[in-house]
């Protein structure tokens, strides 16, 4: 049986708005997900007398699901409809906050669960962004990634707050946070579920694919490739790193710490929004690389002086940085992207930025080579030559705009 041609919405229409809402509520909760657990890391270390690098396994693992997922999701995507791989994806995200919860006391159920979060981040990100800016309509790349921008960020900012509150009120904050969270899924899964499909199903091979058009492959390359791999190297060292880096020196609450520069982080990536909007997705690419070079020296020097109220003022940066340049990146992809391509083109860009997240591993692991001071600069520097990179590649008025 052939499946019927999907309708292309008008972007004003009041039944678009209400499904745009429902698929945006679906990225806020996988992305809210992602994020529960990040506070908590300095409690599971101490619980189960982790080592450092096996805390930071417990960040990091979500990437390894996030890689696998994002390989394969766009192109399914592509093949079978958005609708197929998110609707399933954001009710495994309730799932696996079960599985966090089972694993308060288990480092192998935590790392299930994690890796669970991640699978969903990777089927759920990327084709969501494809399917949202499908059902707004042509002419709406950029409104489509600043609103896929501000859900993701949203929902990144919420965890860690939400989790420090759960920890100051509830007996059971290594329980409460998840259920909540998994509830709250099955609620948005129900509502996702009359969200039109904007992709029709066709026989077409599932293959792994970049979806780069021949005719974009160098903007991509020079611009897309060197600004996508910091989208989230920069605020997961933030929010997994540098509270753990400087928790010896907290004279308070070790997890209102934490919390706090989770949250700074993300909501700094909303703050950062209109900035893309303003100057355009060319500009604003070389000023996000900026800012995250600016938050990892101020992490740097919180650490190599034991200043921590410093990574509190890294995480704005650094959350702003992300933000500037998802923006950036998504308005550019919209431009790009062909209409049978989509899905795998933006998973690409999420293939490309999710590898940052193994940052804060890499900076432990290279710790224990060198020292964690030496460690931080030499990733500053690297991150300032890619910045460099990217403002190279910018100006070259051949490049895309994005608007």
């Amino acid at each position: 049986m052939s499946t019927p041609a999907p309708t292309r919405p008008v972007a004003g229409d009041a039944n678009v708005r209400r499904h745009a809402i429902a698929l945006t509520a679906g990225i806020f909760v996988v992305a809210y997900g992602t994020n529960v657990s990040t506070p908590f890391l300095v409690v599971y270390k101490e619980r189960q007398e982790l080592s450092q690098s096996a805390t930071m396994a417990i960040f990091v693992v979500y990437v390894v699901g996030i890689l696998g997922t994002l390989l394969i999701a766009g192109p399914m995507s592509d093949r079978f409809g958005r609708r197929p791989v998110v609707v399933p994806m954001v009710a495994l995200s309730g799932v696996a906050s079960l599985v966090m919860v089972a694993g308060r006391d288990d480092l192998h159920w935590l790392l299930a669960g994690r890796f669970l979060l991640g699978v969903v981040s990777g089927g759920v990100l990327g084709v969501g962004a494809a399917w949202l800016l499908e059902l707004l309509g042509p002419g709406q790349a950029q409104r489509a990634a600043i609103a896929t921008t501000v859900m993701t960020f949203a929902g990144f900012g919420a965890g860690p707050p939400i989790s420090a509150v759960f920890d100051w009120l509830v007996p059971a904050p290594l329980v409460v946070p998840y259920i909540v969270h998994s509830g709250i899924t099955f609620v948005v899964v129900a509502a996702l579920i009359g969200v039109p499909e904007t992709r029709r199903a066709r026989p077409m091979p599932v293959q792994i694919s970049l979806g780069v058009p021949p005719g974009a492959r160098r903007s991509f390359v020079v611009i897309i490739v060197p600004a996508a791999i910091w989208v989230f190297a920069f605020p997961s060292t933030s929010f997994a790193l540098f509270p753990v880096l400087v928790s010896d020196a907290v004279t308070g609450s070790k997890v209102a710490v934490a919390a706090g520069a989770g949250a700074l982080t993300a909501w700094a990536g909303l703050a950062a929004r209109p900035l893309v909007g303003r100057i355009g997705p060319r500009r604003a690419l070389p000023a996000g690389m900026g800012m995250g070079v600016a938050g990892y020296a101020a992490g740097a020097i919180a650490f190599a002086a034991d200043v921590w109220p410093l990574v509190l003022i890294a995480a704005p940066l650094l959350g702003a940085a992300s933000g500037t340049i998802t923006v950036g990146c998504l308005s550019l992809i919209g431009v790009m992207a062909s209409d049978d391509r989509r899905g795998a083109l933006t998973s690409s860009f999420y293939l490309l930025a999710y590898p940052g997240m193994a940052m804060p591993m890499l900076i432990t692991t290279l710790g224990t080579v060198f020292s964690t001071s030496w460690a931080l600069v030499g990733v500053t520097a690297v991150a300032a030559l890619f910045a460099v990179a990217v403002a190279a590649a910018t100006r070259t008025p051949a490049m895309p705009t994005g608007s």
